[in-house]
């Protein structure tokens, strides 16, 4: 038997991997199937089934395609009403992948449909669970995420979840390893540990949410305390794990055609589509096509695409680093931006050649910055509501990058003001949408708050 999390630090999320004798099951897969495909023809085996833990809403899995590709049954638990062909398993139902048992746990909550899957090996052993977003390391699964019905509340969810890990998941033995959807950084927890396997006996000391004592009316205040709006991209994605998606390889290419600057010009013009730009904040901070986005590849590219763009449909012009074109797509697939067009062909280089108008941006240093607050300048933090409250310049406001839209008339419209997250790259965001917005007069501060406090900038307890 062979076990095997893929993890994808960029959505901080868990796929699994799953053989024995021949035979391989795929959990929670990502939107590109060819990693599972190749993976099951080095290990000469067949992918029989595809299991899904609930309908996602942070990312387009992979099912549909895979199941496509290699004819594998596509399995939901209960409650779960796809529009294409799957298996709805009762609970309890098992399935057999070669030698070991994949075991339905049907476990509601965190959505109605959620299920974890309890793996047996060949001797009938409870191995571990797939527990999707029902348990977390650390936490549980929000329970405000799911498609709701006038009579189902956050709070009904919460109940709901608190019977799933009393009755399905708590009795289990403490040997047993949890593998989860997802870890620290995801958007569908609040507390989740940064290790990505655990055993559930030590979840059972560590999680707040399994606590032996803990009441079910205790447990719905927290578990609902202190969440913050989902991110508005969710329920698109919802919408396409349940009714499906265009091939993996139909979005590639469209997404991959190369474009000369007067084309990509063009195109952007008579589509309305968003410059998205995905180099590295230095260079997009030397030169960058007016009015275009920054969100970088190398950061959290995925969430914060689906955070600060919204609409999946919208469509979407790239400037990549060379050769990261297709990374580029495939990473914006997998949150449901399937609409990309084309990319810029010879990058900003070709663009300057073809005399097309360059825009740039302002940074300066923290030393810079200090001098700067001492005159009473304006200063801008735009990161999490977590971080400011752990320690903030006392003379800034606040803008949440995740919101920033909503203070747009707080920034001055001529006077030069700063921004700044943690390290630089949630500022270089702030500041491009803001320059979209017409907003120029803004300048970046470089390294952010960690270099804030290494130039003696006075900061709150």
């Amino acid at each position: 038997m062979t076990v095997e999390q893929i993890y994808t630090g960029c959505l901080s999320q868990g796929a699994y991997y799953i053989e024995s004798n021949g035979e391989v099951a795929i959990i929670d897969p990502l939107r590109e199937t060819k990693p599972y495909i190749e993976r099951a023809k080095r290990d000469k085996a067949t992918i029989k089934y595809i299991f899904e833990t609930h309908f996602h809403a942070d990312f387009v899995s992979g099912h549909v395609s895979l199941a496509n590709e290699t004819g594998a049954a596509i399995v939901y638990g209960p409650n779960a009403n796809p529009a294409f062909e799957a298996i709805l398993a009762a609970d309890n139902q098992e399935f057999k992948i070669g030698d070991v048992t994949i075991k339905v746990l049907h476990t509601p909550g965190h959505t109605m449909e959620s299920t974890t899957y309890l793996l047996r090996d060949e001797n009938g052993k409870d191995y571990c669970i797939f527990s999707g977003d029902t348990l977390f390391l650390g936490d549980v699964g929000r329970p405000d995420l799911a498609q709701k019905g006038a009579d189902l509340t956050q709070e009904d969810l919460a109940g709901y979840l608190y019977d799933s890990l009393r009755t399905k998941i708590m009795p289990l033995a403490d040997d047993v390893i949890v593998y989860p959807a997802h870890g620290a950084g995801s958007a569908c927890g609040k507390n989740m540990m940064k290790e990505t396997v655990d055993t559930l006996g030590n979840q059972k000391q560590m999680n707040y949410a399994l606590r032996a004592d803990m009441t079910k009316d205790e447990f719905i205040t927290e578990v609902t305390d202190g969440l913050l709006p989902p991110p508005v991209y969710f329920p698109l994605n919802v919408k396409m794990n349940k009714e499906g998606y265009d091939d993996i390889s139909d979005v590639l290419d469209r997404g991959t055609k190369p474009l000369d600057p007067d084309a990509f010009e063009a195109l952007a013009n008579s589509t309305g589509a968003l410059v998205l730009d995905v180099r590295h904040q230095k260079d997009f901070m030397e030169a960058h096509i007016p009015r275009s986005i920054f969100i970088g590849i190398d950061g959290g590219f995925a969430p914060w695409v689906g955070a600060m763009i919204g609409d999946v449909e919208q469509p979407i012009l790239l400037v990549t680093p060379e050769g990261r074109e297709e990374e580029t797509v495939t990473r914006l697939s997998r949150v449901g931006f399937d609409n990309t067009l084309g990319y810029l062909e010879g990058g900003i280089e070709a663009w300057k050649t073809a005399a097309k108008e360059i825009d740039s941006m302002e940074s300066v240093s923290a030393t810079t910055l200090k001098d700067a607050i001492a005159n009473d300048a304006k200063v801008f933090d735009v990161r999490k509501d977590g971080e400011w409250d752990s320690a903030h310049i006392p003379t800034a406001k606040h803008a949440s990058l995740e919101v920033i839209n909503e203070h747009l008339s707080e920034f001055p419209k001529e006077e030069p003001f700063y921004v700044h997250c943690a390290g630089g790259y949630r500022s270089v965001i702030a500041a491009s949408i803001l320059k979209a917005r017409g907003i120029h007069n803004v300048i970046d501060v470089a390294g952010g708050f960690k270099a804030i406090k290494e130039a003696d900038i006075a900061v709150t307890a």
